[in-house]
């Protein structure tokens, strides 16, 4: 249903490297910057596979409590989404497992981002 969702970045050069090593496990990397002459000098870039579909827009104005939730294949990319995250400076919203009272097969990780937006890997899958 949603083809493409953004956030708002304070400082975008850290969200980049938080997103580039987060986003990295799941597949997914900075595909487009749009240029600075079309945004009026405000960074502007957007992750995704083939095209851009999470978006970060540099601004004064960034502010926690949003949720991401990411699709990861296996569990195996959830725990390394989580690693890769905390590594690269996101603080720990909830280690790798089974969250069953979403469904028996719900295995996330959650994150908070250097901005405070809730960010989360989900596999479905049974394994």
């Amino acid at each position: 249903m949603i083809d493409h969702t953004g956030i708002a970045v304070k400082d975008f050069d850290a969200a980049k490297r938080f997103y580039d090593a987060a986003l990295g496990p799941l597949g997914a990397s900075l595909v487009m910057m749009v240029p600075e002459e079309y945004t009026g000098g405000v960074k502007v870039g957007g992750y995704g596979y083939d095209r851009p579909q999470f978006w970060l827009h540099e601004s004064g104005e960034a502010g926690p409590g949003r949720h991401y939730a990411f699709t990861a294949d296996t569990r195996a990319e959830v725990d390394a989404f989580y690693e890769a995250a905390v590594a690269a400076g996101g603080r720990d919203n909830g280690k790798p497992g089974i969250r069953a009272h979403y469904h028996p097969n719900y295995y996330g990780a959650f994150v908070f981002d250097p901005d405070g937006n809730n960010i989360e890997a989900v596999c479905h899958n049974p394994e």
